[in-house]
């Protein structure tokens, strides 16, 4: 037999004051035991309309074994965010017990923030479900990651719908993630530790091997007479093709790890590797920076670099864009480096999912979130594409920060 309970009900026997908070109080604590115990299956709730009547759906056993035995959170709430059901998962979430937080408003766990959020996803709603991820409140005064999946549940011909939420716990999910990104900066380092020996190795060794060939062959060239003419031919040839050799290591090594940046900074770098793509791609480069009066750590400085770097690939490869403007500025204590070109655009958000397609917007993105900035890639296909990375420059990490030997101005 289904049983209605008026909840909150208070004792009609005048026995005074404490006798009358004592019987509301063990009213309340049954009515919780027996909606907990799946005795009930309605609750008959107090609003500004008058009582609403909430069916509680599952209250058979075996689908409150289900409820009880997942290891995400389940709850019901009404069109207020009270809590009609909640179970253990939840409650040891929370750090709560469970008879507090079944009755009370699911608004007390969320920040004041997450509930505008919150208010938006239920507008957005339907049967389809939808998710939001927030930080818990937990009883002992911390927080913790978790992800809301929100439901209309059907309404049975009452006016509001009872609203079914399940709560993950994203606290496990967020260490590994971090582990993932520990190990994945760990193998950046080694790999940029990797080029740099590399591009010293082209550099010192290869480039002059070749720049000496280069020269001998000029000196063979000279020493051909005029009158053996295929002879002088070849040796020209020779020449030639040492001479490109050479200068194609070089360009290497450069992009291997730019001399540059370590001798003159950010600045430098942002302006020679422009030129270079300028010259080599055809595609017109405006640079407008703003000279900083200190050098950033060298890992920002690398960052900013490799990011402009893959910018400028794409560039080359997809946009067909005719001209690029990159600008480095100071905002407060950011320092941001905007690269927009007026090519043809993409979609971004879909590159990103589409695995190989997507590697170079997500390396610039970890490089940017590895020194503690943001990147932001904005593209359409009147305007082109531009892509914004802001890092912050602590101004108490004076140890990190080189002064530039060359003072360089903005072209």
């Amino acid at each position: 037999m289904k049983n209605i309970l008026k909840k909150g009900a208070s004792s009609t026997e005048k026995h005074g004051e404490l006798a009358r908070l004592r019987a509301r109080l063990a009213n309340a604590e049954q009515t919780l035991r027996i909606i907990r115990t799946g005795e009930v299956d309605t609750v008959v709730v107090p609003g500004k309309d008058g009582p609403q009547v909430f069916t509680l759906k599952g209250a058979e056993h075996a689908y409150r074994l289900l409820i009880e035995s997942m290891n995400e959170g389940a709850l019901t709430l009404t069109a207020g965010k009270m809590i009609l059901y909640a179970n253990q998962c939840f409650a040891r979430m929370v750090k709560c017990p469970l008879e507090q937080v079944m009755g009370s408003s699911f608004r007390q766990f969320l920040s004041t923030e997450d509930q505008a959020s919150l208010r938006q996803l239920l507008k957005q709603a339907n049967k389809a479900g939808s998710k939001i991820q927030v930080r818990l409140k937990v009883s002992d005064g911390t927080q913790i990651p978790a992800q809301i999946s929100i439901r209309l549940l059907a309404k049975n011909g009452f006016a509001y719908a009872p609203i079914g939420v399940v709560v993950t716990d994203l606290t496990e999910a967020r260490r590994q993630e971090e582990l993932l990104r520990a190990l994945t900066h760990r193998v950046v380092q080694v790999q940029e530790a990797e080029r740099g020996r590399v591009a010293l190795e082209l550099h010192d060794n290869i480039t002059q091997l070749l720049c000496a060939a280069h020269f001998r062959s000029q000196t063979l060239v000279g020493e051909i007479s005029g009158a053996d003419g295929p002879a002088k031919v070849e040796a020209m040839k020779l020449r030639d093709m040492l001479g490109k050799i050479a200068e194609e290591v070089e360009h290497i090594s450069r992009n291997l790890r730019p001399g540059v940046l370590d001798e003159l900074g950010l600045e430098a770098v942002l302006h020679a590797t422009s030129k270079e793509f300028a010259h080599r791609s055809g595609i017109s480069v405006k640079l407008a920076n703003k000279p900083l009066t200190e050098r950033l750590p060298a890992e920002a400085e690398l960052a900013l670099y490799r990011v402009l770097q893959e910018a400028l690939k794409n560039v080359e490869k997809h946009a067909r864009a005719r001209q690029v403007k990159v600008s480095l500025t100071r905002q407060g204590i950011f320092i941001q480096l905007a690269i927009k070109d007026d090519g043809v655009g993409f979609d971004h958000v879909r590159h990103l999912s589409r695995g190989k397609d997507g590697l170079g917007l997500l390396s610039m993105k970890e490089r940017a979130y590895y020194v503690g900035g943001t990147l932001k890639i904005k593209s359409d296909r009147q305007s082109g594409t531009e892509i914004k990375v802001r890092i912050p420059h602590p101004p108490k990490a004076k140890e990190a920060i080189r002064k530039p030997k060359t003072p360089l101005k903005s072209t």
